[in-house]
C-alpha cells in the first residue's frame, strides 16, 4: 500500500479497511495518498477515524491533513488542525507550520501566514520560500526582494534556492525590477541552477516581459533541454516585442524539432499574426490549431483573431467570428473590436460594441473615452457633446496617462505637462533641445490624429509635453550617451509620441523601449519594430 499512494488508491482503501488495528504510520500513508488523488477531502476522513479510534495524530499526519485541505481550499479545516497543533504541542515542527503558512495565503490570509511564520522556532529556506509566495500573493511584492537580500547577505540564516529564484523571477517580473531580475540571474548561474529547465523558462519570460530580448534569447540558446513551455515562452516574448515574423519562424522552428505546440503556443504565434498583420497566415494557424493539432479555441485565441482582423480593417469579419466564438465573448474580446473601430473610424459599429459591454456591465471609463475620441475623429460634435454630459452625469473618472522609467532602483513616473519632478526645469529644458535636433532631421507633430477638437497650435503646445516625452527626455538627461531608455506607458501610444521616440532613436543613437498596455515598441536607428503597425 505503501508504494502506490496515487494509483490504485480505491484499492489501497480495500486493502487498509482489513488490517484489524491500523497503526499511525499506516493512516499517515493513506492520507497521503489522499493529498495527492483526486479525493483529497477522503484524507480528512481518514484522519477523522483515527481520531474516533484513539490513535493521536503526530505531525506527520497533521502535515498530510493539511495538504489535503489546501487541495479544497478549506479555511475553516486549516483552523480545526492550527488548534489541534497548539494542543498537542507541535509548534517546534517547522514542516508543519510551513504547511499551515502555504495553507492560510492560499485561502487569502496572509496576515495569519505572517503570524505563524513569526512563531516559528527554526526557519529554514523552505519557509521563507512559503512566506514570500505569500507576500506575493498579498501583492507585498518589494518586500520579496528585501527577503532575498537577506538571504544573500546570511543574515537570515539560510541561502536561497531554485524555487527562491523561480518566485523572485516572478515578483521581479511583477514590479518591472530589471536589474534585480538580473541580480536573481547571476546567483542562478553561480549555483549552477542554470540548467534547470523552469528557472530558464523563467528568465525568457522576464527578459520579453522587459524587452530584453538578447538576453531572452541569449538564455533560449543556452538550453539544453527545451520544453513545450520554453517554445512557447521565446515565440510569445518575441510576438510581444514586435517580432512577428520571427515568432512565426521559432513556432515552425519548434514543429520541425518535434515539439507539439499546446494553447499558449498558439495564443502567442496568433499574438504574432497579429502583430505584423499576417491576416491570411494566421488563418491557417487558427484552422490548423485544431484541425491538425486537436486545441479546441479559446477565449485568448479568439482574441488574437479578433484583433488580427480589426487592426486590418476587416472590422465584419472580426465581428462575425465573434457572434460565432464557440464561449461566450468577454468584455476584453469587445474592447479590442472597439480599439479596431477607433483606428478605422467606424462610429456605427463601435456603438453597437458598446452596447455589448453595457450588456456585460463591463463598460470602463476608457470604452467611453474611445468613442469619445472616436466621434471627435469625424467631427460629431454633437455625439461629442451627449457623450461627455453622459459621463459627467454619470460621474465617470478617466485614467490620465503617466510612462514611468527606471533608473537605479528608482521608479520616476511623469503625466502630461508634470511639473512634479525635482529636476523639472532640467527635464523641461532637455525636451526643448531635443525638439529641436528631431525638428532639424524631420520631426513634425503629427496632430491630425489627437484631439481633433483644439486648433493646430493648441495640439502642438499639448503634444509637446506629454508624459512618454517627458521620459525619455529624462533619459537621455540622467544617463550616459548609447544607454538604452527603458519606458512603461499605461495607455496605448500615440502617433505623434511615436514618431518623436522612431526620429529620436536615429539621431541620438539611442535604443528607446517603451512598453504601453498592448506591447513592446523597440526604436532603434530611426525605426521602430511595428514597423508602424500597432
Amino acid at each position: 500500500m505503501a508504494l502506490s499512494p496515487i494509483r490504485d488508491i480505491s484499492y489501497s482503501r480495500q486493502f487498509f479497511s482489513q488490517i484489524p488495528n491500523p497503526s499511525v504510520f499506516l493512516y499517515n500513508t493513506l492520507i497521503r495518498a489522499y493529498s495527492m488523488s483526486n479525493s483529497p477531502i477522503e484524507g480528512f476522513f481518514m484522519y477523522q477515524e483515527m481520531r474516533k479510534k484513539g490513535l493521536r495524530a503526530d505531525p506527520v499526519s497533521l502535515s498530510f491533513v493539511i495538504r489535503c485541505y489546501i487541495r479544497v481550499s478549506s479555511l475553516i479545516g486549516g483552523e480545526q488542525v492550527h488548534a489541534r497543533i497548539l494542543g498537542d504541542g507541535h509548534q517546534s515542527d517547522s514542516l508543519l507550520l510551513t504547511n499551515l503558512m502555504d495553507l492560510y495565503s492560499l485561502c487569502d490570509k496572509g496576515s495569519e501566514a505572517c503570524k505563524v511564520f513569526d512563531e516559528m522556532r527554526q526557519r529554514d529556506t523552505i519557509a521563507w520560500n512559503v512566506l514570500i509566495s505569500c507576500y506575493m500573493r498579498s501583492r507585498r511584492t518589494r518586500d520579496v526582494l528585501v527577503i532575498f537580500d537577506g538571504m544573500l547577505s546570511g543574515e537570515l540564516g539560510c541561502e536561497p534556492d531554485d524555487v527562491t529564484c523561480l518566485l523572485l523571477l516572478q515578483a521581479c517580473a511583477s514590479l518591472g525590477a530589471l536589474e534585480f531580475g538580473e541580480k536573481v540571474h547571476g546567483h542562478i548561474v553561480e549555483r549552477g541552477y542554470d540548467n534547470a529547465t523552469n528557472l530558464c523558462n523563467s528568465l525568457i519570460a522576464m527578459y520579453s516581459q522587459f524587452g530584453n530580448l538578447d538576453k531572452a534569447f541569449g538564455v533560449f540558446k543556452g538550453m539544453h533541454n527545451k520544453n513545450v513551455v520554453t517554445w512557447s515562452a521565446i515565440i510569445s516574448g518575441l510576438a510581444m516585442n514586435g517580432y512577428g515574423r520571427e515568432a512565426i519562424g521559432a513556432f515552425e522552428e519548434m514543429l520541425k524539432m518535434g515539439v507539439l505546440p499546446d494553447d499558449l503556443t498558439f495564443t502567442g504565434v496568433l499574438s504574432a499574426c497579429s502583430n505584423c498583420g499576417l491576416v491570411d497566415k494566421g488563418m491557417i494557424i487558427f484552422a490548423r490549431m485544431s484541425k491538425e493539432f486537436g486545441i479546441v479555441p479559446n477565449i485568448h485565441h479568439y482574441g488574437c483573431m479578433v484583433d488580427l482582423l480589426g487592426r486590418a480593417g476587416q472590422l465584419h469579419q472580426a465581428y462575425e467570428l465573434i457572434m460565432s466564438m464557440r464561449v461566450k465573448p468577454d468584455s476584453t474580446i469587445w474592447r479590442t473590436l472597439l480599439g479596431a473601430c477607433r483606428i478605422h473610424r467606424n462610429v456605427i459599429l463601435a456603438e453597437h460594441v458598446v452596447e455589448h459591454l453595457i450588456e456585460l456591465k463591463a463598460q470602463e471609463a476608457g470604452d467611453y473615452i474611445l468613442l469619445f475620441n472616436l466621434y471627435s475623429s469625424v467631427d460629431n460634435w454633437k455625439k461629442v457633446t451627449e457623450l461627455r454630459k453622459f459621463m459627467k452625469e454619470k460621474g465617470i473618472q478617466t485614467t490620465p496617462a503617466s510612462s514611468s522609467i527606471e533608473l537605479k532602483g528608482k521608479v520616476h513616473e511623469f503625466v502630461v505637462d508634470d511639473v512634479s519632478h525635482p529636476q523639472k526645469d532640467e527635464i523641461y529644458e532637455m525636451l526643448d533641445e531635443i525638439s529641436k535636433q528631431l525638428k532639424i532631421a524631420g520631426y513634425v507633430a503629427e496632430i491630425t490624429s489627437e484631439l481633433p477638437n483644439l486648433d493646430a497650435e493648441e495640439k502642438r503646445y499639448v503634444l509637446s509635453y506629454h508624459s512618454e516625452k517627458l521620459a525619455i527626455a529624462f533619459g537621455v538627461l540622467a544617463t550616459p550617451p548609447g544607454t538604452t531608455i527603458r519606458i512603461a506607458k499605461n495607455l496605448r501610444i500615440c502617433v505623434d509620441c511615436h514618431n518623436f521616440a522612431k526620429i529620436l532613436s536615429g539621431v541620438y543613437n539611442r535604443q528607446v523601449i517603451i512598453t504601453d498596455h498592448t506591447r513592446f515598441h523597440h526604436f532603434r536607428g530611426g525605426h521602430c519594430s511595428c514597423n508602424d503597425y500597432w
